[in-house]
């Protein structure tokens, strides 16, 4: 048996690529390597026909056109079947108009869901947590986030860490405490004892010490 670090080492890691998977989702075979070039979200759920998931469903396709904006790709994913997946998308359609969009794989032997390390004994030992994996147009993993089953996502700070993802790159920038986009973003620290001299003396800047200093995009 493995040990929890052997574990550990094999889960996805930051700045570090995605595992690929070949899956049957609801809109039929889905290779993640074939998104290059996208944005992609990897969300799962505990399981279909769930109160918290039902929400958290909804709240995604009604966001759908949001994550489209950004070059992003939205993907579901449970241990339920294929068939499951499509009478609880069906249901929710029916009882709420919402049509969901977005292909939901079916993982009934967990490879996906092992993969990225969404079974998490201690909570449930064959559903999958709350995750949400971000993973840029390169195939490289960028966040990860992971809720426990009680706690539904916020579809607005998941949207707000893409958008501080994308800033980022576009930008050579990081993002400060509670960023959206339109506020000040922070520039890189200065490595070198004279960059921080002259840092003190650069204008434009929204300066707390050398070491932290912020500027509106653009400038």
């Amino acid at each position: 048996m493995e040990t929890t670090a052997t574990q550990a080492r094999s889960l996805p890691r930051l700045n570090e690529p995605a595992p690929d998977f070949e899956a049957t989702t609801t809109q039929g075979t889905l290779k993640l390597s074939d998104l290059r070039g996208k944005w992609v979200v990897l969300f799962s759920h505990p399981a279909d026909f769930t109160p918290v998931c039902s929400t958290e469903f909804m709240a995604f396709a009604q966001n759908y056109g949001e994550f489209e904006k950004r070059n992003a790709v939205l993907i579901g994913l449970s241990v339920d079947s294929v068939y499951s997946h499509i009478a609880w998308m069906r249901n929710i359609e029916e009882h709420s108009g919402i049509k969901i969009p977005f292909p939901v794989i079916a993982d009934l032997d967990m490879k996906v869901a092992q993969l990225f390390g969404m079974i998490h004994p201690g909570a449930a030992a064959t559903a999958t947590v709350r995750t949400v994996f971000f993973i840029d147009d390169k195939g490289i993993v960028r966040a990860m986030i992971y809720y426990p089953m009680s706690c539904g996502r916020n579809m607005d700070e998941i949207l707000r860490v893409l958008d501080a993802l994308q800033t980022a790159d576009a930008n050579s920038v990081a993002t400060p405490a509670n960023w959206r986009p339109g506020d000040p973003v922070v520039v890189p620290a200065p490595a070198t004892k004279d960059a921080a001299d002259k840092r003190m003396q650069e204008e434009g800047l929204d300066r707390f010490d050398w070491y932290l200093s912020k500027k509106p995009l653009g400038k």
